[in-house]
């Protein structure tokens, strides 16, 4: 397959054998999220935003599967470096118990593994002032180190701080710092002592126009303010481990923060010293335009977490910040996985080298003026900032219509909030590419209006 010449192609979308292979999969899997019978195919043609099912039918993916797969399907970028190896078994070891190397001095390997991973995310993250990583399996894992860290550093803090609309994962303690859908907490025991307050996603406002209830009289003060107020709140900030927050929200529906808000949130936590932990996972690794979305806001992360895109799980923070002592943090594979690390290690240097954030920028912004120019029935909002791109429609019923015909078109995409789709294509996506894919929404759109 050539990407420049690849065109979407549909006879019937899901077909026959992949509504068998679905059916198949169902039989011993537990009930979880599959949105669509979309069953990709992996012998098949597959390039950059393009995949091949297993009826033939050819597809556009403008989900990047949830943003794991930052360079689409079979990017040279990728491939060709990971192709010089022979790989060995086992491609996974105890990397919390032991070390891994490809005989080269170090810094010097050219099949990069967990430690190269390491120092190019601390390079990354240097102008934070952060210099140490903890690598896991999960963007889960990697929320539920940083709030451990968080709590050991303040021995004994008993509160932490989330927003309204907040998805940090899935464990117990990330689950604790869900304020999204109800579905994701209910019944289930919680980590005590985590408050919340609103995330204000009205770009445009000020303290004093604020509608959504994040400042309070009148815009001279916040409801984080007021929450952490020494004298006269009911949150000990001496005794609060955390704010945790995602720069910008992702399972919430793609939420954008205002610069008012976002300004106040990093005064709180440098007044009151508290660490303010930055979840990355779904904006990071150049999602946005900027390597992580908190680049593009007065913020000061104490620790980031990042998955994803990075291939592995990952708490970054300063030395300072994590536990001395042996065995307060381990994980068995998390810094063992060689094929995960040399991925992520190479995703990063293709950022680099192809100017991806500024395509990132130019192409999302392509995608954002084509789809507003259609001024489509039904359509509330199109937002984004870089490759992390939604729309958002007047219900979920109309919503979850244009999803599906969406698929029919060839075009995957994925709804997030309440009445929102998502959009992440590949970050080295053409413009070409994003044409296509906004047309095909587009025409979706008009299909059921």
């Amino acid at each position: 397959m050539d990407r420049h010449t690849a065109d979407v192609r549909v006879t019937e979308m899901p077909g026959e054998r992949a509504r068998e292979w679905a059916a198949y999969h169902r039989e011993v899997a537990a009930t979880t999220t599959y949105v669509y019978d979309f069953v990709w195919d992996i012998t098949a043609d597959a390039e950059g935003p393009f995949c091949t099912d297993v009826d033939g039918n050819v597809l556009l993916d403008f989900t990047s599967h949830v943003a794991a797969a930052p360079l689409g399907y079979n990017n040279p970028k990728i491939v060709e470096p990971m192709a010089e190896f022979d790989m060995v078994d086992p491609t996974k070891i105890a990397g919390q118990d032991f070390y891994v190397s490809d005989g080269a001095d170090p810094g010097e390997s050219s099949l990069p593994g967990p430690a190269d991973l390491m120092h190019e995310l601390t390079e990354r993250t240097s102008h934070y002032g952060l210099d140490t990583v903890f690598l896991s399996n999960s963007g889960a894992e990697a929320v539920e180190n940083a709030i451990k860290i968080c709590y050991d550093r303040s021995e004994g803090g008993k509160y932490g701080v989330t927003f309204d609309g907040a998805f940090h994962g899935r464990t117990l303690g990330a689950l604790s710092l869900n304020r999204s859908k109800s579905v994701y907490r209910k019944r289930y025991p919680e980590v005590p002592g985590v408050h919340d307050v609103p995330y204000c996603d009205d770009t445009g406002c000020t303290p004093a126009t604020c509608s959504c209830g994040f400042f309070v009289d009148d815009g001279d003060t916040s409801l984080l303010r007021k929450k952490l107020d020494p004298k006269t709140g009911h949150v000990n900030p001496e005794e609060t481990s955390y704010i945790v927050m995602e720069p910008i929200q992702g399972e919430g529906g793609y939420r954008f923060p205002s610069e008012s808000f976002m300004t106040e949130v990093a005064a709180l936590a440098d007044e009151h010293d508290i660490p303010l932990i930055a979840d990355e996972i779904q904006s990071g690794m150049g999602r946005t335009g900027e390597l992580w979305a908190s680049d593009h806001y007065p913020v000061e992360p104490d620790v980031i977490t990042g998955a994803k895109g990075m291939r592995v799980g990952a708490t970054i923070a300063n030395e300072d910040t994590f536990p001395e002592e042996r065995a307060r943090l381990s994980s068995t594979w998390g810094a063992g996985d060689v094929v995960a690390a040399a991925q992520g290690v190479f995703t990063l240097r293709a950022i680099d080298e192809y100017d991806l954030l500024d395509n990132a920028v130019v192409r999302g912004e392509q995608f954002v003026e084509t789809v507003r120019d259609a001024a489509l029935d039904g359509v509330d909002d199109v937002r984004g900032k870089g490759l992390m791109l939604a729309v958002e429609f007047e219900s979920a019923d109309l919503r979850d219509a244009v999803l599906e015909a969406a698929l029919k078109r060839g075009l995957l995409t994925l709804a997030c909030g309440s009445k929102v789709i998502r959009f992440l294509p590949p970050l080295d996506v053409t413009e070409r590419e994003i044409d296509m894919g906004a047309r095909l929404l587009i025409a979706a759109t008009r299909d059921v209006n």
